[in-house]
């Protein structure tokens, strides 16, 4: 959903640097359409994230699980936000299932979390370094899709493991003859 808005926001910025004084662009409405997606995307990740924390420390309870402090709180701590979110990922991944492939699913992670880095610094370097570059721009633009994308991909693998793990774990319900 972000990476979308995203996308429509980055052009609507091209547009409005190419063609500066063209009303028509409100660059600024897209900007807030995208702040908002991206307020109600953290919020949702963040949900997402405390319940399969959850679902990893009741799956594995003698598994390394972090607090919900630290899978939470983590992410707005400076300096440990660099490193910590994707140890607190990683871990509740290894605690879902045993299905946990940890070459194929830490290389998703650590993708992920290479690309979401990337983004940030970009964007940093796009603001303070050369705010006019369409290169820097359409790097952190692409560093942003494909952190996004990725993140969707480890959703989808944590879930899919949790969910495998709830239904094996759950007995067998026999329905009565009748």
């Amino acid at each position: 959903m972000t990476t979308v808005a995203d996308m429509f926001r980055a052009v609507a910025l091209r547009n409005h640097r190419l063609h500066p004084l063209d009303a028509s662009m409100d660059s600024g409405s897209v900007s807030r359409v995208f702040v908002n997606l991206m307020l109600l995307s953290i919020v949702l990740f963040l949900v997402w994230l405390a319940r399969a924390r959850r679902n990893a420390a009741l799956l594995s309870p003698q598994s390394r699980v972090p607090t919900a402090a630290e899978t939470i709180g983590g992410w707005f701590i400076p300096v440990s936000n660099l490193f910590g979110p994707r140890e607190r990922v990683l871990d509740i991944g290894r605690a879902s299932s045993r299905s946990w492939d940890e070459k194929r699913d830490v290389t998703l992670v650590n993708l992920w979390w290479g690309a979401w880095i990337a983004h940030g610094l970009m964007a940093v370097m796009a603001i303070q370094v050369a705010p006019e570059s369409m290169t820097l721009l359409v790097v952190t633009e692409a560093l942003m899709i494909a952190a996004g994308v990725l993140l969707g991909l480890v959703v989808e693998r944590i879930t899919t493991l949790q969910t495998d793990a709830i239904r094996a774990a759950a007995p067998a319900v026999s329905l009565p003859q009748g």
